[in-house]
């Protein structure tokens, strides 16, 4: 009975983790339509969810260490737990990113409307689809599925090194537009940020199912 008990408690853990990155998903969905849209209702309700996701995270982070506390978990499921706790940071700097791309928002309506030699929206979906693949890899305990994750985050630095050159091209040929460019580079930085968040959370489910540490295998192998 109590080892029933401990497996429905784990299976609390995984479910409140997959609700806040929800939370997390939706936050970077939003605050990227509100800088596309110049939508200051938006970057209030980004405000509001990252109070929520802040709220989460504690939530969560008290579950996993009482957990760790009364149960002592061994193997696999001492893994998850120390996993969850990492991915839990995650999502939350996931949320401090978005926030950042609100707050460009607030900072470029105050100037002219210009569009950007950068696709944004072709970034925000890359990075969404990161996001959720590895959400999924953790909900179905898919190590194979994480591997394609960090597989992917190679294309997410190539965009945000072509983002950084064509607006630093065009600071150079129109410097009355620098301010535009200088929030485009933050915001093509954010979702780069983000992009590596996601990969952290594949990393830390190939932790939990194969035991293995994998956060330097793609770079050494680089090199």
């Amino acid at each position: 009975m109590p080892r029933i008990h401990f497996q429905q408690q784990l299976a609390e853990l995984k479910d409140q983790l997959l609700a806040m990155a929800a939370l997390a998903q939706q936050a970077v969905e939003s605050a990227l339509d509100a800088y596309l849209q110049r939508d200051l209702g938006l970057c209030q309700y980004v405000k509001q969810n990252e109070t929520a996701i802040n709220s989460a995270q504690r939530e969560l982070d008290e579950m996993a260490y009482e957990l760790l506390a009364k149960e002592q978990p061994m193997a696999i499921d001492l893994r998850f737990i120390l996993a969850v706790i990492k991915i839990n940071g995650d999502l939350e700097r996931i949320g401090d990113q978005s926030m950042g791309i609100s707050r460009r928002t607030r900072d470029i309506v105050k100037y002219e409307d210009l569009e950007l030699p950068v696709d944004f929206a072709a970034m925000g979906e890359f990075t969404g689809r990161m996001i959720r693949t590895a959400i999924h890899a953790l909900l179905e305990g898919d190590a194979r599925l994480a591997d394609t994750v960090r597989e992917m985050d190679d294309e997410i630095d190539r965009m945000n090194r072509r983002a950084h050159d064509d607006l630093l091209k065009l600071i150079q040929e129109k410097p009355q537009y620098t301010q535009q460019a200088m929030n485009g580079l933050l915001v093509s930085r954010s979702l780069e940020r983000i992009a590596d968040h996601a990969s952290n959370i594949a990393t830390d489910v190939i932790f939990w199912i194969r035991g293995a540490d994998v956060r330097h295998q793609l770079s050494l192998s680089m090199d």
